[in-house]
């Protein structure tokens, strides 16, 4: 069954070349118990190593069962290791967070073994006595009971050979006596032990004694003439083993193991996901913020009607710079009264002018806006007065120094006074107040209510001294005059500005849906940009999950050299700890969508800014969540699955 000849193994300790086996042959027949004794430096427990595919020898060739083992993928190690071979350690070698019971199915689970996993595992904890308890964790059990589950755990795939390393070397005599019987009536029952042991009386139970010394064989000595048992029928070679087909089971099984390990480390699991859980938040709310503004801005904007017009100063571009309302002075008053008596497809016209000044009452003051306009600007602007009067055109020809404010400005000013009839001082010129303007709330990131309008003459003349206009609205008579309206603009104006035939207007007209568009643009570029910040934490957030990973990973490593001396294949300790990051990442990202939402309402609640959590931001941030996940735990998993079994084991 195991065939060795002329096995080397060298390791290397920094330049300086250190030999642990020396040229080793050695044939172990089908049954039989053989016991390799040495002192401690003999390469005894590197030879049984190497008989477990933990180890790849440097040079000789090693068969089992026929099949050179040489030259094997890592795969096909993995499940001669599965199937063929049990190993019992020293050191039990059991996860500490997974009960007894759970250990046992360990290399079921590797083995692809779904249906009645549980049962073959409880078979084999009966087989040593322990099926009353199944259920407890290695810390809960006893020294001989933990050795006992490891050779249940080595059993239940029902191997030919058990490879036991000192498997009495941590327990007390009385112990130990019931792991030797144990490993006996194994061997009664024809399976093959090898067992490595410097005890004496241990190795006075097997049926031969292999010496060694230095990496070399010194003695093989049979027992009293004990051989094993002669097979039925001679064995024929048998065939590589094949690649395991892939079983929905072994996802499941290691979801379950990703749970556990997450839940066993509870706080820093949780610190590992704060980082994700931040950055989803903020990326949620971020874009809901930003959406939620847009929406307002629409809203408001179409609540002008589709009919209004702009009439801004300034061409629309000149050398490829787009000048800001005010910076250019080329509309007047006049241009207004004409637009309005000359253009049969205007309806009515307001110039505006704004500029912002000091605004006190008594003991209180504010800077705020002042919107010099005339009479028609609330019926074009949709924006009725709330409580007493706007002003007249009497008003504005008069010049008289009235004010209507908005709703913040009141609040700010007056508090709980009632405004109507009171005075207040624009840059030190008084104004009587003769209305309040109904409350518009926030118009994006602006208090549309934090406003004083006057009457356009007064502040041209009293107040600021100028004579142009920041722009003019015009609504239309019909939407279907648009165009028509547009056409009769501009023919005026450019007679009124004695504009050349070819040359460029000193105006431009916007429409309220060129408007609408252009501001919906800045919106979804500054939503864009904020949630471009937020994801910055998401990033930060999966780089935090891959420290955690590779620190779990280095902590770890002897449960993932055990996991592959079980049978574990590269894919089951990658998928693993893959699992483990996405769950992180998941995790994290659920929370985070419940806590955007939840800062998302705190902040239109509390800040008044208004918010709007769409599906797509929610799915975007859960999507980003994965991928992050997958993007950041892939190294860690990668590292793992990399590891050799035998350089994993020996991790302390």
């Amino acid at each position: 069954m195991i065939e060795l000849k002329g096995i080397h193994k060298k390791y290397w300790m920094g330049k300086v070349e250190v030999p642990a086996l020396n040229g080793v042959s050695l044939e172990i027949e089908d049954g039989d118990f053989v016991a390799i004794m040495g002192p401690s430096g003999s390469g005894k427990s590197t030879l049984l190593n190497v008989i477990g595919c933990l180890d790849i020898p440097t040079s000789g060739e090693y068969r089992l069962d026929g099949i050179p083992v040489q030259g094997m993928a890592e795969r096909e190690l993995a499940n001669i290791r599965n199937q063929k071979l049990g190993f019992v350690f020293q050191s039990f070698n059991l996860l500490p967070r997974q009960s007894a019971l759970k250990n046992v199915e360990l290399p079921l689970v590797y083995a692809g073994r779904s249906r009645l996993r549980k049962k073959t595992a409880l078979g084999a904890l009966e087989i040593v006595g322990l099926e009353d308890r199944a259920l407890h964790r290695p810390a809960e059990l006893s020294g001989g009971e933990q050795q006992r589950v490891a050779i249940a755990r080595a059993l239940v795939n029902d191997p030919s050979i058990i490879l036991a390393d000192e498997p009495t070397g941590n327990l007390d005599s009385a112990s130990g006596e019931e792991i030797i019987s144990i490993l006996e009536e194994l061997n009664d029952k024809g399976k093959t032990i090898v067992l490595v042991t410097h005890e004496d009386f241990i190795a006075a139970r097997a049926k031969r004694i292999v010496k060694m010394i230095d990496g070399k064989v010194v003695e093989d000595e049979r027992k009293n003439g004990q051989r094993p048992k002669e097979p039925a029928k001679e064995k024929e070679p048998e065939r590589r083993p094949g690649r395991r087909r892939f079983n929905p089971g072994e996802w499941k099984e290691s979801l379950s193991m990703a749970v556990s390990s997450i839940l066993a480390t509870r706080l820093r699991s949780f610190l590992t996901m704060l980082g994700m859980i931040v950055g989803v938040a903020c990326v949620i709310a971020m874009i809901s913020l930003g959406q939620g503004a847009r929406d307002q801005i629409t809203e408001r904007i179409e609540s002008l009607g589709a009919n209004l017009l702009f009439v801004q100063p300034g061409a629309a571009r000149e050398r490829h710079v787009r000048y800001e309302r005010g910076s250019v002075v080329s509309l007047v008053a006049e241009d207004a009264h004409a637009l309005n008596d000359e253009a049969p497809a205007v309806a009515q016209v307001a110039p505006n002018l704004t500029r912002s000044a000091q605004v006190v009452y008594r003991n209180n003051n504010v800077r705020t806006r002042i919107h010099s306009t005339t009479e028609n600007y609330p019926s074009i602007r949709n924006s009725p007065v709330e409580k007493g009067i706007f002003f007249s055109k009497e008003d504005e020809t008069q010049k008289r120094r009235v004010a209507v404010l908005g709703q913040t400005v009141v609040r700010e000013l007056f508090e709980e006074k009632d405004p109507l009839g009171e005075y207040i001082k624009i840059n030190r010129v008084n104004f009587q107040v003769i209305g309040i303007m109904r409350s518009k709330g926030g118009f994006g990131w602006r208090d549309e209510d934090d406003i004083v309008y006057i009457p356009l003459s007064t502040g041209q003349k009293r107040l600021f001294g100028v004579d142009y206009l920041g722009w003019i609205d015009v609504e239309v008579s019909s939407r279907n005059l648009m165009k028509k309206a547009e056409e009769e603009i501009t023919q005026i104006l450019r007679r009124r500005h004695k504009i050349q035939p070819g040359a460029p207007d000193d105006f431009h007209i916007r429409s309220q849906a060129e408007y609408l568009s252009t501001v919906q643009e800045t919106s979804k570029t500054f939503t864009l940009l904020l949630a471009g910040i937020a994801t910055v934490s998401l990033i930060v957030g999966g780089i935090g999950i891959m420290n955690i990973m590779l620190v779990s990973v280095t902590e770890r490593t002897r449960e993932i050299g055990i996991r592959k001396a079980l049978g574990g294949q590269r894919r089951d300790i990658l998928g693993q700890f893959l699992i483990e990051a996405v769950m992180l990442s998941l995790t994290g990202g659920a929370l985070g969508i419940l806590l955007g939402i939840v800062f998302s309402r705190f902040m239109s609640r509390i800040g008044g800014w208004p918010t709007s959590v769409s599906p797509n931001a929610v799915l975007l941030s859960f999507t980003f969540a994965v991928v992050i996940g997958l993007f950041f735990g892939l190294y860690p998993a990668r590292r793992a699955a990399s590891l050799r079994p035998i350089e994993a084991l020996r991790y302390e």
